[in-house]
């Protein structure tokens, strides 16, 4: 029997959290809107460091690196926020707690890579010009 068939089934959740017909409010779901604003957003958030690194606009090396990251910082969150539609709210604050989490153990995967590197670095026993360029 389908559910057009029984009667008081009209209304009935159908296991997504909703009744039928009911709109997401500002929230879980995005607009067409939302989807444009965070694509203009991704544009102008990859247009710019591109026009940073191709036109030399900045002299020094270790400071454009550092402006194109925070720009990558910032297309990060407009991405989960426009794209993957995380919030405080949704799924009662598990989705931000779970990226937490995450943003934890990729900055202490980070750092701690770039730690040992920089101290393998610092300790290798140095070697003279004309040996490195010997081959064995």
């Amino acid at each position: 029997m389908s559910q057009a068939a029984e009667p008081g089934l009209a209304g009935r959740s159908h296991g997504h959290g909703e009744a039928h017909g009911e709109h997401h409010p500002h929230g879980t779901q995005g607009t067409f809107r939302s989807y444009v604003t965070g694509f203009v957003l991704s544009v102008i958030l990859t247009a710019i460091p591109f026009w940073l690194v191709m036109g030399d606009v900045l002299d020094d090396t270790r400071l454009t690196g550092i402006v194109i990251m925070g720009f990558a910082a910032v297309q990060i969150v407009v991405h989960m926020i426009y794209f993957l539609h995380m919030n405080t709210k949704s799924e009662g604050g598990w989705t931000f707690l779970a990226l937490l989490f995450t943003l934890i153990l990729v900055v202490i995967t980070l750092v701690g890579s770039i730690w040992v590197m920089y101290h393998l670095d610092q300790n290798m026993m140095p070697m003279p010009p004309h040996e490195a360029l010997q081959k064995p």
